[in-house]
């Protein structure tokens, strides 16, 4: 971290979200810093359950900070900043993925190969995923990417963001009620998921083949030699 962030960090640490927007407003630009250091995460969580890609989810997210920014004097503090903040994220991640079904829609025929192609990849794990097949956190972002939209949108911003059920339900325009209905059949379907990736990677694990094989194998041989 930079001389310079980390006065601006310093600067900004004991304020509020509401108190660095007014100071910011104030002509204290620099501050911007702060409110993008304090949310970086929860938004890429936000719009990451959106766009389905990690590049993506950093341009969009970009996107929404800008236009948080000129549209700062706009912010009412009718709910705070961050939910503020996290609609315009969820937004711009639904505008983008329009954008893309849109020009998807244009060529009937490559939606059909390309719908082909998301299902094959979705099914055929690559070396790299059964390499890691045994890791936790990989194999819980590939089951909640697997969710239906709607659903992984309040599993993401309710499970791994920590947001209340109000707070999920402001940011996502949704009533309380259809926000702990689809958590409730998110977790269903995570729980299945989980459990399918879990027996696929299962027929891997504690394998015994290779050298460690030949190594018994000529070890035995030996010890059977030797007792003739």
């Amino acid at each position: 971290m930079s001389e310079r962030t980390t006065k601006v960090s310093e600067a900004g640490n004991q304020l509020s979200d509401e108190e660095v927007v007014s100071r910011v407003l104030g002509g204290e630009l620099a501050l911007f810093e702060v409110l993008m250091r304090r949310h970086n995460q929860k938004l890429y969580r936000v719009v990451r359950a959106i766009v389905q890609s990690d590049t993506e989810a950093e341009d969009v997210v970009q996107d929404a900070y800008v236009r948080a920014y000129t549209h700062l004097g706009q912010f009412e503090q009718r709910s705070s900043f961050a939910t503020w903040l996290t609609r315009i994220a969820f937004n711009e991640a639904l505008s983008r993925k329009r954008e893309h079904q849109r020009l998807v829609e244009i060529d009937s025929i490559q939606e059909s190969d390309e719908a082909t192609m998301k299902f094959l990849k979705s099914n055929a794990a690559t070396p790299e995923e059964d390499a890691l097949a045994g890791s936790l956190g990989v194999m819980l972002e590939g089951a909640v990417d697997s969710l239906p939209e709607s659903y992984r949108s309040v599993f993401m911003l309710r499970e791994i963001e920590g947001m209340s059920t109000a707070e999920t339900a402001e940011c996502l325009d949704l009533s309380e009620e259809a926000v702990k209905v689809r958590l409730h059949r998110g977790r269903a379907i995570l729980r299945r998921e989980i459990y399918n990736r879990t027996g696929q990677a299962s027929a891997s694990a504690f394998r015994f083949a290779g050298p460690r094989c030949d190594g018994l194998v000529a070890a035995v041989l030996a010890r059977i030699a030797a007792c003739r």
